[in-house]
């Protein structure tokens, strides 16, 4: 669970931007709202944090190295540790999950300008 790996995936997301907040977590963001919390500290097991589809969260939270996240958990959110060896091909359907998820929730006006403002990017 490299941070240039991820970073470079959660950026390729439109409409995404990354925040360092709480000191050690670096938030990636949609239309304001969190996606991805990942985790630089080193005091946590917990490397990174994000929503997960309700019918996959007793699935996912089965596994040794998945667990309820921390205070989000009552919104499905997951969060994944160290020592987790999930394939990248994984983990990105993970991410892509939460920020659909996320994107889904904001206002048609906000996800009407993100579209907006990736179509007049290409």
């Amino acid at each position: 669970m490299e941070l240039d790996f991820v970073r470079n995936y959660c950026l390729s997301f439109p409409g995404s931007s990354e925040q360092v907040q709480w000191e050690n977590s670096l938030l990636f963001k949609v239309g304001g709202k969190i996606f991805l919390i990942y985790n630089l500290g080193e005091l946590s097991n917990n490397r990174i944090s994000l929503k997960c589809d309700p019918e996959r969260f007793v699935e996912l939270t089965e596994s040794e190295c998945i667990v309820p996240a921390p205070y989000l958990a009552k919104n499905k959110w997951i969060s994944i540790q160290d020592e987790c060896r999930l394939k990248s091909s994984e983990l990105k359907e993970l991410i892509k999950t939460s920020y659909e998820l996320i994107f889904s929730k904001l206002t048609k006006k906000v996800r009407a300008q993100i579209t907006e403002r990736t179509k007049d990017l290409t």
